[in-house]
């Protein structure tokens, strides 16, 4: 089980290295090294994240949401490149599936359930015991608000990479643009699942003290009950006999 683990952990790397940013990179450098224009090194280097793309349709047997965004992005930016002859519209394709994964999560914090915690909901399978104890989870308000504010941030982040990238292409050379336009979702991507882990992390400490709080004041309140029950009656002394009546006799 372990290893079949780790072996998809590293398939997935060696796809996102060959396909999403080595591919690309040493495609358009060579392309351009042949004397190709930017415009047509650019869009036939896309060709490498959606063959990734194709492959993952391929082994999953289904379509998901970021990869139809980013297959329309590729196609976007090769249009608007191809027709204006402007490889910095090409290179703006990759701030369109980025910004509106944004504008999605912090749109379905009007929905039923945020968009991250259906990605992850979506990521652990909805039919299995780990999926099905992680949406019980949903009853309960800190769990509610914390993938909430997990959604936010990432809508946030998302939409401020959109416009980071837009800004580097157009301030920066072709193939610096093209660099970062590749590298940058992927350390965006790692920030936020850092911090979401050490959010979730220190929430955890946090609710374990809270109980071990609540339960010692339990155990002490219920020691308290103890003792209160167990101590002995204080009850008044007798009088001895004929004391009431020498009593009355002095009055």
């Amino acid at each position: 089980m372990a290893s079949a683990r780790n072996r998809n952990r590293l398939q997935s790397a060696a796809k996102i290295v060959v396909f999403d940013i080595a591919g690309p990179l040493v495609a358009y450098s060579l392309l351009r090294s042949a004397g190709l224009s930017s415009v047509s090194a650019l869009v036939l280097s896309g060709a490498f994240p959606a063959l990734g793309i194709a492959a993952g349709v391929a082994r999953n047997r289904r379509v998901d949401a970021i990869g139809v965004l980013v297959l329309a992005g590729i196609a976007v930016g090769t249009v608007l490149g191809l027709v204006s002859g402007n490889a910095r519209l090409v290179l703006v394709e990759g701030s369109v599936p980025t910004a509106v994964f944004g504008l999605l999560c912090l749109g379905s914090l009007r929905s039923r359930r945020p968009l991250i915690y259906r990605f992850a909901l979506e990521f652990m399978g909805a039919d299995t015991p780990r999926g099905r104890d992680f949406e019980g989870l949903w009853r309960y308000p800190g769990f509610r608000h914390a993938f909430r504010l997990f959604t936010v941030v990432w809508g946030v982040a998302y939409l401020a990479e959109a416009a980071a990238r837009v800004i580097i292409v157009e301030t920066t050379s072709t193939a610096t643009a093209l660099t970062v336009s590749k590298v940058m979702p992927y350390a965006v991507g790692a920030a936020l699942a850092g911090w979401m882990f050490a959010y979730g992390r220190r929430a955890r400490r946090t609710g374990e003290r809270l109980a071990a709080a609540a339960q010692a004041d339990a155990e002490r309140e219920a020691a308290q009950a103890d003792a209160e029950r167990e101590a002995p009656a204080e009850h008044p002394m007798p009088e001895p006999a004929g004391t009431a009546g020498h009593t009355l006799a002095r009055s």
